[in-house]
């Protein structure tokens, strides 16, 4: 089991939006917890229906692969999602696979209640912050604790392997993983 579960939305195969959450990865095991690193790249990942199913049957009823990492997520201490900014916000993959997990958390036993985390967003020139923006909403609203660091969870990258040139951005995205564990410890006792 991973106490974190990070959450790739982006759909290139080396692409930097997991390069940022391998390097949370690794602070967060740096100290002292397990992760997972998970992408959606080659799933096709619908929008919640909102048809209420997942609270009689304890799961979604869309068969997209989604279930599997819900399942995942349910027994983690922590979970953040990364999202690529295309046309200044999330991609929709992600912001209706957090539809989902949120409703699914939310119509059986609130899994995510009290779960640590908080959103990533990479992107070339702009929409980093709206994109945090929109992402954030599914804290609060699933009662989460989003966690921060001196600056905004983004990183400025465009041809795949360039994330080495905001090295800000990624001291951040350090900072953030270490509050995200130390967070946690903390929680768990």
């Amino acid at each position: 089991m991973a106490n974190v579960v990070l959450l790739s939305g982006s759909p290139r195969k080396n692409s930097n939006t997991m390069d940022v959450l391998d390097i949370c990865a690794k602070e967060i095991e740096k100290n002292g917890l397990n992760t997972e690193l998970i992408s959606l790249r080659g799933m096709k990942i619908q929008s919640c229906v909102a048809c209420n199913k997942c609270v009689e049957k304890g799961n979604c009823v869309l068969k997209d692969g989604l279930n599997e990492i819900i399942e995942k997520i349910r027994v983690a201490n922590g979970f953040i999602p990364a999202a690529p900014v295309y046309f200044g916000t999330a991609r929709g993959d992600i912001m209706s696979a957090l539809q989902r997990i949120g409703k699914v958390s939310r119509g059986t036993d609130e899994f995510l209640s009290w779960m640590v985390g908080g959103p990533i967003a990479v992107a070339r020139r702009g929409g980093h912050t709206l994109t945090l923006q929109e992402m954030s909403m599914f804290f609060p609203i699933n009662d989460m604790i989003m966690v921060g660091s001196r600056y905004w969870n983004m990183v400025f990258a465009y041809e795949e392997g360039t994330t080495n040139q905001d090295p800000e951005g990624l001291e951040m995205v350090k900072l953030f993983g270490k509050n995200v564990a130390n967070l946690i410890k903390k929680i768990k006792g």
